[in-house]
């Protein structure tokens, strides 16, 4: 009987072994990994043969430990949670503006030779230049910061959504007038699922950008924030604060890039191979 169960058991395992599909790491986790692996060796080689204290580069693991007892103590939540809300509000208030206004501009070239000059004047402009301004109109808190995201992430997500909306070909719009479509069905049925890629292509960029602009904001005059914990971090020298909370940034961009690659795989599944 003992014979007959083991035969058994090595049936139904081979059975389910060539029946059930392999679980397999996606090929870009291991690159990622290895990567990270990389760097992580490099920055422990450095140590080793310089010698440096940590205060000028510190240790990965003192970087981990000082990363979480400032999550423990709620120092880098309380930072973070803020330094998030103005990077998703910057990044929803010039999203809607720059794509309102590239819909226009993309529909009217007389509107585009009127309004060109004086947006890409205004890009110019470095931000760390109008942040300290913005922060003398609007005040230190939340909106001076979330316009200061705004104004990095518009330009991009601008200039993608004329791009995108200028290739839909002539012959598109034609046929959807013999169908008898509408402006807004046209808009809906033809223009917005022919420049999503290119508009998502713009949204990437602004998404890592608006980071930058909130940390600007903050570097100028701010009493929360990822980027006035850094300031803080630098005046007392501790570094491994720094680290983590450049690291924090650095996922939180990760993260919202990540989300909008998801979106992208969900909203144009014909895009993926």
């Amino acid at each position: 009987m003992a014979n007959i169960a083991s035969s058994v058991e090595r049936e139904t395992n081979s059975y389910l072994t060539a029946r059930l599909p392999k679980m397999r790491l996606p090929r870009s986790l291991w690159i990622v990994s290895v990567s990270l692996a990389a760097m992580l060796a490099c920055w422990w080689a450095v140590l080793q043969v310089t010698r440096y204290p940590a205060f000028i580069l510190p240790s990965p693991e003192l970087v981990a430990s000082r990363w979480w007892q400032a999550w423990q103590d709620g120092t880098l939540w309380r930072h973070t949670s803020l330094t998030l809300l103005e990077v998703l509000l910057g990044l929803l208030l010039g999203f809607t503006v720059a794509t309102v206004l590239g819909y226009f501009l993309a529909r009217s070239r007389l509107l585009e030779q009127l309004a060109s000059p004086y947006i890409v004047a205004s890009q110019a402009v470095p931000v760390v230049a109008l942040a300290p301004l913005l922060v003398l109109w609007f005040g230190t808190g939340l909106l001076a910061k979330a316009l200061i995201c705004s104004l990095v992430v518009f330009f991009p997500i601008l200039v993608n959504t004329i791009v995108g909306l200028r290739q839909v070909p002539q012959e598109q719009h034609d046929l959807m007038r013999a169908m008898g479509a509408g402006a807004w069905q046209t808009f809906v049925h033809l223009e917005i699922p022919s420049s999503l890629p290119v508009l998502i292509g713009g949204l990437k960029v602004g998404v890592t950008l608006s980071v930058i602009g909130a940390v600007v904001g903050e570097f100028v005059a701010a009493d929360r924030g990822l980027g006035f914990l850094i300031n803080v971090a630098r005046g007392i020298f501790d570094t491994p604060l720094m680290f983590a909370a450049i690291l924090t940034l650095a996922a939180i961009a990760l993260s919202l890039y990540g989300l909008i690659s998801l979106a992208d795989r969900l909203l144009m599944p014909w895009r993926r191979a």
